[in-house]
């Protein structure tokens, strides 16, 4: 828990005590970034037949990937989204949603497809290690369009690259002194960088706050939610990005710290849809810059039948 925290801090608000690490790491990181540099240069991508719109970023951890596929999805006709599916219990492919019937359950699909899933009704969601595999499904099923979600390092597929970029980046070193995945300059293999404050602001609601709150959640870099709390939050439990939740353990947090609810993300609430607590919810919408709509649709219109 601690070295999880020590590493966040490192990653993405480094202090003058995380200074040492971050140069002992150094050279791991040149060779790291090199060998995803020579990764771009030796591997050709593969063209599938079908539009396909990568969203993805450079750096570990949320960046605002899953309400901007949904945002983007909301909008086309026959989307298909394929995502790898981090935190699920399942391997291999498995289908999440065929336009909005959900066909598994979160601890199968993951808590992003889930919620992306849930939040479209007329797009369908698929979980797959092998994207290849999911993509030729999709085809096979009919579908318009794939968004590849968190796709940037699948250099093995040819497609329409989106970027998203945090509003700060006060580390710019790739893995493991920093969370960049890549050398910070791979963007320009990006057909749009949206950077975040500028080509898209994030929107936060809530539903159902109450006097008193636990704040629980398992996302990455949690402390990015700080400035959007509400007034009422008494206690915060941060787990593991993707971790599943106990609902006896949630109990006696609400007991322990006389809360009349726990505050959560709409990560977070799709894997305690069965629990019976009051749940008080953070509900995250991008407002996006119409240009990129507009280029992604270019893009589709312009593909090769």
């Amino acid at each position: 828990m601690l070295l999880r925290a020590f590493l966040e801090a490192m990653f993405f608000a480094p202090r003058w005590y995380h200074y040492p690490l971050i140069l002992l790491l150094f050279p791991l990181s040149i060779i790291y970034g090199g060998i995803m540099s020579l990764r771009r240069m030796v591997i050709s991508p593969q063209e599938f037949g079908i539009p396909i719109i990568s969203v993805g970023n450079l750096i570990v951890g949320g960046s605002g990937k899953t309400p901007f596929v949904i945002a983007l999805a909301s909008g086309l006709e026959g989307a298909v989204i394929i995502s790898r599916g981090y935190g699920r219990r399942s391997k291999g492919l498995v289908e999440v949603s065929t336009e909005g019937k959900i066909l598994v359950d979160v601890t199968q699909s993951g808590d992003e497809p889930m919620l992306m899933a849930l939040s479209l009704p007329h797009a369908s969601v698929i979980v797959s290690e092998d994207r290849a595999l999911a993509i030729k499904l999709a085809k096979e099923k009919g579908a318009k369009c794939i968004i590849l979600d968190d796709g940037f390092n699948r250099v093995e597929i040819k497609k329409f690259e989106i970027i998203l970029e945090p509003e700060q980046i006060k580390n710019y070193l790739p893995f493991p002194s920093g969370a960049f995945r890549e050398f910070w300059f791979s963007k320009k293999y990006a057909d749009i960088v949206a950077k975040e404050g500028e080509a898209f602001h994030r929107k936060v609601a809530f539903e159902n706050l109450t006097p008193q709150m636990v704040l629980v959640t398992a996302i990455s870099n949690p402390h990015r939610l700080d400035t959007y709390l509400p007034e009422g939050v008494v206690h915060k439990v941060y787990l593991e990005d993707h971790a599943y939740f106990e609902e006896e353990k949630l109990k006696m947090l609400l007991s322990d710290h006389e809360a009349q609810s726990l505050l959560v993300t709409e990560k977070d609430a799709v894997k305690m849809q069965d629990f019976k607590l009051p749940i008080s919810e953070m509900k995250l919408k991008l407002q996006i810059q119409e240009t990129i709509f507009t280029q992604v649709d270019e893009y589709i219109k312009g593909y090769p039948e």
